[in-house]
Order: C-alpha cells, then structure tokens, then sequence
C-alpha cells in the first residue's frame, strides 16, 4: 500500500509543479501586459490601509523628511515604508508572496493530512481513510490559491494584500509544526500589519497544545470504552490511539517569543517614528483609523454605507457593536471547534472578512484556500453550486455596478451597496454550511465508532 501511494504521489507532483509555475508566469503576464489592468484603482482589490499607491505616498514623505502620516493617505505599517518602500514600482514582492504562501499551505496541508490520517487510524477507522483520500488535499488547497481569480486579481492589483496573508499563513504553519518562534513571529507580524489577525491567537495556541488534529475526548473514550469490552475477542490496541494531554510547553514558549518579537517590532517602530510624533501617532493613525472608520469611500463591504447614513449621535455606539460582535463569535466556536483548530482560522478569517470595515477579495482567497484543505471533510456540503454562483455572480456585478454609479451616472450607491450586501450574505452561508458540514462529519465518524 505504501509503495502505491508514494507512485501515486510521484505521479501528481509533475502536475503540480506545472500548474503552480504557470500561475507564476500568468500574473508576470498580468503584471507587464502592455495595456495597464488599473485594478489598483478597484475598490474590491485594494483599500484605504492595503493600497501600494498609498504606500508609495508615505514613502515620498519620508523621503521629503515629512511624516507618512501627513497626508492623510497611509495608514499602514511605518516598517512597510522601509521594506516595500522601494520597491513600490515592482510588484513582484506579491508574486513572490504569493508562491511561498502557498507552498505554506501545501505544507501545512500535508500535516493536516497526516494528522487526519492518524485519527481515524486511532479509531480503527483506517479503512475510511483509504477509502476517501484519493487525492492529496494540501495540492488541490495550494492550487486554489494560486489560480484563485481573487489571488491573481489581488496580485496584479498593487496592494500589500499578498504580504499580510503571507505571515497569517506563516504563523499557522509554524504552530501546525510546533515551532513556537516562527509561529510568534508570523502572528505578531499579521496582528502589526493588519490587526484582525490577532483572533488567531486561539487556533495558533491549540494547535501548538494539541497539535494539527485532536480527537475530541469523548470520542476517544468511547473508542476505549469498546476496545475494552472487546478485548477479549482479541482487538489489539493501535499505539496511535492514545490520547494526548494538551501540551503547555510550546504555549508558553510561543508567549515568550510573542513578547520578544513584540517588543522588537515596537522598538523599530518608536525608532521609525521618533520624529514624526513618536509610536502613539502611529497607532492613532493605524489601529485608529481601522478602529474608528474614518475613511467611507465604497468597497466591498457593508460598513461603509452604513456609517454614510447612520446619525453622528449613535456612530461609537454602532462601532462597538461592530467591533464587539467579532469578539461575541471567538468563545462559542473555540469551544465548539477546539479540536479542529486549523478549520477554526478558517472560520475566524471569514468573520473577519465580513465584518471588518475595509475588506477585500484578498480576504476571501486566503481562507477559500483555506476551506480546499477540508474537501474530504466538506464533501457533502450543501449549496456548493450554489455559493460558486454567487460567488462568480458578485464579481462581475460589483465592476458593473460601482462604474455605472460613479463613471456613468445612470446608477445610485444602492446598486453598489446591494453587491456587498450578495457578498455579506454569500460568505455568511458559507461559514455556516462548512461548519454544519464539519459537524456533521464528526458525527458520522462517531456513529461508526459506535458501530465497530
């Protein structure tokens, strides 16, 4: 059996080299086709914080011994200024982000794999393993984010998009494998460079605790319980199957290294800053401007037309309420989820992509690349045909909608708002069929424990 499958794996790594460098060569297409995309000027690709143009703006401020802050046009990382500074005219930095991301994928796929295969080997449920990995998830999860149209539009877009997605997947994959600096250094970083990140904290913690995939304990004892009773007929106790402790060793190890690598990113910051109103002008002009949504120019979220209209009186009211609703979700579903913790980003990403006030579709190709890692889980997930659809359906309308609002004037704000209220609602369904659908395949696997 063994032998049939490193053949197999053989076989599919040609294909998936092939596939993954031609996506390089498409965006180096994309990126100097002779007529210019102007995809940097779409509001759905880049934002008020992830914009390059804005970026390339803080840049020649500091050039000039001003502020980047000055403008009012950056509102990002002051350590970006240094590091994509300049290379503002080159975008191949999001191509390469782009490849590396995805080979992190790949490679935290395959533990997950592993992992998975594991778990049900430890159920005595090897055979369904055999049965329904017939393709290797972590290619399939990688491929998708490389030939996501998202990726690709988010790419050639000019943005740090590619950039910030690349140490949220650092930090996963760092955690998948238990080392716990390479996992604080991608947190810290994501958290820095777009705040919402830090709601990983949770998955990041129990995956360095429990691993890629943990049975969940009743499930476990349940195994045992009949392994016991059965023991007698001659059942044989797989190594594998024994449950393992939460591990505190790497928590605590990755909260020193958080604070190390935090400290370090404050004092290059303060340094950074030191003439331009020091680190709290930084973090006013940063998480303040997130925090407070100040900029209401359209994108392809909700917030937006919601702040244009609501009355001055009740605004910090309704911006605690937005913000505090993410907060709201992080306990029940830590709770519910704790032993997918991988599957948990996944869903903590999506929230974040909905509710967060200068989304992008950057946001949606990194956890749809991240949901490709369950297609075994997820197989029978309803409404899949569905939410491509309309997936496919908001793409080409939000284009058409926000030119004939602002370029034709034969449309209003309400066409364009109505594209991101499909999309609120596209992704909503989403979380809430690949949630039912991972409940619902934790459930088959314990009615077949109780069966064997």
């Amino acid at each position: 059996m063994k032998e049939e499958e490193e053949k197999k794996n053989m076989k599919t790594k040609p294909h998936f080299w092939r596939w993954a460098v031609a996506s390089m060569i498409f965006r180096l297409v994309l990126i100097y086709f002779p007529k210019n995309l102007n995809l940097a000027t779409r509001p759905e690709v880049s934002t008020p914080v992830t914009s390059l143009r804005r970026l390339a703006e803080g840049y020649w401020l500091t050039q000039s011994s001003m502020s980047p802050y000055a403008g009012s046009m950056y509102h990002g990382s002051p350590l970006l200024l240094s590091v994509l500074g300049p290379l503002t005219m080159k975008n191949l930095v999001s191509v390469i982000a782009d490849f590396i991301s995805a080979m992190l994928i790949r490679a935290t796929g395959l533990k997950l794999r592993m992992a998975y295969c594991e778990r049900l080997k430890s159920l005595g449920l090897g055979k369904l393993f055999e049965i329904s990995e017939i393709l290797p998830s972590e290619d399939i999860a990688a491929l998708v984010y490389l030939w996501n149209p998202l990726t690709i539009v988010t790419c050639v877009g000019f943005n740090t998009t590619p950039v910030e997605n690349l140490f949220i997947i650092l930090s996963l994959y760092g955690a998948c494998i238990r080392v716990a600096p390479l996992a604080a250094f991608g947190w810290v970083v994501a958290s820095h460079l777009s705040l919402y990140p830090t709601i990983l904290i949770i998955p990041v913690i129990l995956l360095l605790g429990n691993g890629p995939d943990a049975t969940p304990r009743k499930l476990f004892l349940m195994y045992k319980k009949d392994e016991a009773d059965n023991s007698s007929k001659g059942r044989v106790v797989n190594g594998l199957s024994e449950q393992k402790n939460f591990s505190w060793r790497p928590v605590g190890l990755f909260f020193v290294w958080v604070f190390i690598w935090t400290l370090y990113t404050l004092v290059l910051c303060g340094i950074f800053m030191r003439n331009y109103g020091g680190i709290s002008e930084m973090f006013n002009r940063t998480y303040g401007f997130i925090l407070t949504v100040k900029d209401l120019s359209p994108n392809i979220g909700v917030l937006w037309y919601f702040f244009a209209e609501v009355f001055e009186f009740f605004r910090d009211f309704f911006l605690i309420v937005f913000h505090v609703n993410i907060l709201f979700m992080i306990l029940p579903l830590a709770i519910r989820l704790k032993h997918r913790p991988c599957f948990l980003a996944f869903v903590y990403m999506a929230i974040c992509s909905i509710l967060k006030p200068y989304p992008s579709v950057g946001d949606s190709a990194l956890y749809l690349a991240l949901l490709a890692l369950f297609f075994n889980e997820l197989a029978e997930m309803q409404f899949s045909f569905f939410l491509f659809c309309g997936f496919v359906g908001v793409s080409l309308l939000s284009p058409v909608m926000h030119n004939l609002w602002i370029w034709r004037g034969t449309g209003n704000a309400n066409f364009y708002f109505a594209t991101g209220m499909a999309y609120a609602c596209f992704q909503i369904i989403l979380v809430v069929e690949s949630v039912s659908a991972m409940l619902n395949h934790d459930r088959k696997i314990r009615k077949l424990v109780a069966t064997t």
